[in-house]
């Protein structure tokens, strides 16, 4: 497969690009900044250079891919106006590439929270509103997505075994490796298409845990 990676220079991204690649696939990571595209290629990934917040269209990013993964995010120390803008403008961008250029796979990374984004506090609260309108479009835009709301995330060296729920309102960790694992195996499995799942450490392993949605 030809997998496009959005935010591709991102913690989670590049776990996953390094899987992708390792297991075969065509994996590009969208990138802003030219810098970035060793680390990148360091992973065995391909280097898209683009502007995800300000380009008007990732068409020409898109276009021959099979799949793609929003994992993009403005990040902590943004404010409010690069939320919409990335979070959730890049997610709305990604998914109209996709369904302009016939890409019918997008596998979008959420978050815990985006479920009831009113009920944060004032620090989370534009981030989850963010998350939860392109968790909303995402759904609405007629693709075959799958949307993964990961819980605290950590550094732990992944263990493969997880805890998924399609019911929201759970609490955790996650170890950044098992997510990009469990994100690896919703590509190529069509049961979690149409799905959206909170996903924390567990007990189950991931092919297991995934076919138990």
């Amino acid at each position: 497969m030809d997998i496009l990676v959005a935010g591709g220079h991102g913690q989670v991204a590049l776990r996953l690009l390094r899987l992708l690649a390792a297991h075969g696939h065509t994996a590009r990571g969208l990138i802003r900044s030219p810098a970035q595209a060793a680390e990148l290629r360091a992973v065995g990934a391909v280097p898209v250079i683009g502007d995800l917040e300000h380009d008007e269209s990732l068409d020409a990013y898109v276009r021959g891919a099979d799949a793609v993964v929003f994992a993009a995010g403005a990040g902590p120390g943004s404010g409010p106006a690069r939320k919409r803008t990335v979070d959730l403008g890049g997610a709305v961008k990604l998914a109209d590439a996709a369904r302009d250029t016939g890409v019918r796979r997008y596998v979008m990374v959420s978050s815990i929270g985006a479920d009831r984004p009113d009920a944060a506090g004032e620090s989370m609260r534009a981030y989850l509103r963010a998350k939860a309108e392109a968790d909303d479009y995402v759904r609405a835009a007629g693709l075959d997505h799958t949307i993964v709301r990961p819980g605290s995330l950590t550094d732990d060296p992944g263990t493969g075994l997880v805890r998924v729920s399609a019911e929201p309102g759970g609490r955790g960790p996650v170890p950044r490796d098992d997510v990009a694992a469990v994100l690896a195996a919703v590509l190529t499995t069509p049961a979690t298409i149409g799905r959206t799942f909170e996903l924390f450490a567990g007990d189950t392993a991931i092919p297991e845990a995934l076919a138990a949605l």
